[in-house]
């Protein structure tokens, strides 16, 4: 009778609901001792979302590429609106939002599920981009026109374009990883939320000179610094799940925390633009949706492309 084992998937999986179980536990013990302060309230609803996000999200990604596809093919259309819901439009946009939703989410995302590359990468920046400007124009509203245009190109940019990317993982063909895109997608997201976490972690530990406290006050050089190296080095270890070298994945796992960092960075940048603390209230500890995937919004295609180029032949 041979042995037992566990996918690398699942191997990864039961890696994180053991790492969450380590979290909950030293939360606890932490809260005993200093009380229920602000800081720990946030972290206990952080960690309690996360209980959430997980307990959605391995079942879905454990079901294959079909369910997962149709997961980020919701999350983009959540984002989406939380994106349009703060931004100003008008009645002459309707036929863009409706295009946005109706036709760019669903097109986008039967591009994955076909593997057609090709159109895949520039749907969105090149057709999208002309032809949700060229039917803004049957309006005849040219108030605040090009700034009205530019908010919905970019909402579908960021919400559908670039979360597409991470459930695109699933398409790549890898000599002597066929069959495991699954624990490649899970090692993506693993590495940028966790570069998430550990920089809140690190910022409020020793945080003290601000990144940009105008945009996003809780950044810290000590948390982007810690933070990023701690989920570089988590990278690096997880990286026979993955089909890179253990160098490979750690200089991967760095572009995913530098493009994730500035994700969140610019979208808290427009966040404040429009005069929005948080994108939304779905996530308790969160904020809303898109709060939780402005990272992965610009680090999937950096981490996509930069596999797709240099390991797919």
């Amino acid at each position: 009778m041979q042995p037992f084992e566990l996918s690398p998937f699942s191997t990864l999986a039961v890696g994180i609901i053991g790492f969450l179980l380590t979290a909950t536990l030293i939360s606890r013990l932490i809260a005993l001792r200093v009380g229920s302060t602000p800081t720990m309230v946030n972290l206990r609803d952080r960690i309690n979302a996360w209980w959430v996000l997980v307990g959605l999200g391995l079942p879905v990604l454990a079901l294959g590429k079909g369910v997962t596809i149709v997961l980020f093919a919701v999350l983009s259309f959540l984002t989406l609106r939380e994106f349009i819901s703060i931004t100003p439009t008008r009645q002459g946009d309707r036929v863009v939002l409706f295009a946005a939703f109706f036709v760019a989410v669903p097109f986008q995302y039967a591009l994955v599920a076909s593997g057609w590359y090709g159109l895949f990468s520039i749907l969105i920046p090149v057709y999208g981009f002309f032809a949700m400007a060229a039917m803004s124009t049957f309006a005849q509203d040219t108030q605040h026109f090009l700034e009205r245009n530019a908010k919905i190109q970019w909402a579908v940019m960021v919400c559908v374009y670039g979360i597409s990317h991470a459930p695109a993982l699933l398409f790549l063909e890898i000599p002597n990883h066929q069959g495991q895109q699954a624990a490649m997608l899970l090692f993506f997201l693993l590495v940028v939320q966790l570069s998430d976490v550990m920089q809140y972690v690190f910022g409020k530990l020793m945080g003290r000179r601000k990144v940009a406290p105008i945009l996003s006050p809780n950044k810290t050089v000590e948390g982007l610094v810690g933070g990023g190296l701690s989920a570089s080095l988590v990278g690096a270890l997880l990286h026979s799940f993955t089909p890179f070298s253990a160098a490979q994945a750690f200089l991967l796992s760095v572009a995913i925390v530098i493009a994730g960092f500035f994700g969140g960075l610019v979208l808290s940048a427009v966040k404040r633009s429009l005069g929005a603390k948080d994108w939304g209230s779905s996530i308790p500890g969160h904020g809303g949706v898109l709060d939780r995937l402005d990272s992965v919004a610009f680090s999937a295609p950096i981490f996509f492309h930069l596999v797709r180029y240099w390991f797919v032949p």
